[in-house]
């Protein structure tokens, strides 16, 4: 089978567990399976579902262009410290703003913050992103987004600790993940599908920058501008997740690990894949989320941890096997 008519393949096989996915999650809610009026189930458990695999998708596509870009499999999207500025911005918006426009607020409040904490990534990485032959310029913007990812929380601590009583439980779920607000499923879709356009477009440069910076340089492939492209799009990526469904971990690591082991490290293959993966995974934790312990409902990101670190964690083993 050659490897377009195998990409192929995974693609129609994704898509379909998708479809399966989504209707799960339209179907069935706190209060049971193919239960509710239509209003119930199209005005809010379909916004919630597309959601849902729109920021999973956007997670595990993000995780996947991160690991490329840093080659290093166990990078997500949170490394950079991208998502602890959209979580800060987020967070002083809950504080700040009014009680009416509080939706809308922490939406902008997460892309702002995002926007910042990008600002910033390039502002204090910016020769380690210009240097093509340089073995720890990889290194370096990691340490550099760690130590971004570590201020946003200190900030983050601090806010929770004067935060009123009447905001604090608000804050801790959202920090959790929470997909109840949905707002944004349009925009998060749009902004999937152009990731995942552009991801399709670069993936034979991805493939060659994955063996060095000096290799892809001396085959032709723009270097730098491609590097600085890539943390682009999966900056925006994880700035969209988090401003729509607060800080979910996990799916952007475990997702693309999995299909890496499954299909291989192909990125014009793995790439849409992941996309796919990641918004059937999200979709499901979502649902468990929900219905688990009806009519209580979980936050999403509880339910993506208590699953990703076992799965990780047997993922490393068949990996060493």
């Amino acid at each position: 089978m050659t490897v377009a008519r195998r990409a192929v393949l995974v693609w129609l096989v994704l898509t379909a567990l998708g479809v399966l996915a989504l209707a799960a999650a339209i179907a069935c809610g706190s209060s049971g399976c193919f239960s509710g009026s239509a209003d119930l189930l199209w005005a809010l458990r379909l916004p919630r579902a597309l959601s849902a695999f729109a920021v999973g998708g956007l997670l595990a596509l993000a995780g996947a262009l991160m690991q490329v870009l840093l080659r290093n499999p166990l990078a997500d999207p949170y490394v950079l410290g991208v998502s602890g500025g959209a979580a800060t911005g987020a967070m002083v918006a809950m504080l700040l703003a009014p009680v009416a426009l509080a939706a809308w607020s922490t939406h902008l409040g997460a892309g702002l913050g995002a926007l910042l904490a990008t600002v910033l990534l390039f502002g204090l990485a910016r020769g380690s992103m210009l240097q093509v032959h340089s073995a720890d310029s990889g290194v370096r913007l990691i340490l550099t987004g760690v130590m971004i990812a570590a201020g946003f929380g200190a900030c983050m601590t601090l806010m929770l600790s004067i935060a009123p009583d009447a905001s604090l439980r608000g804050m801790i779920f959202w920090l959790m993940g929470d997909l109840d607000n949905t707002l944004l499923y349009g925009p998060a879709c749009v902004v999937l599908v152009l990731a995942v356009w552009w991801a399709g477009a670069n993936a034979a440069r991805l493939n060659v920058l994955a063996h060095g910076d000096a290799a892809a340089q001396l085959l032709g492939v723009p270097v730098v501008r491609l590097r600085i492209a890539t943390l682009v799009v999966a900056s925006i990526a994880t700035a969209t997740a988090v401003a729509v469904a607060g800080t979910i971990g996990f799916v952007g690591l475990v997702v693309p690990h999995a299909l890496r082991l499954l299909f291989g490290n192909d990125q014009r293959l793995l790439l849409p894949a992941c996309a796919l993966g990641g918004g059937i995974a999200l979709t499901l934790a979502d649902l468990l989320a929900r219905t688990v312990v009806a009519p209580v409902q979980l936050p999403v990101g509880v339910i993506t941890a208590l699953i990703g670190v076992p799965v990780f964690l047997w993922l490393l083993g068949r990996g060493r096997t």
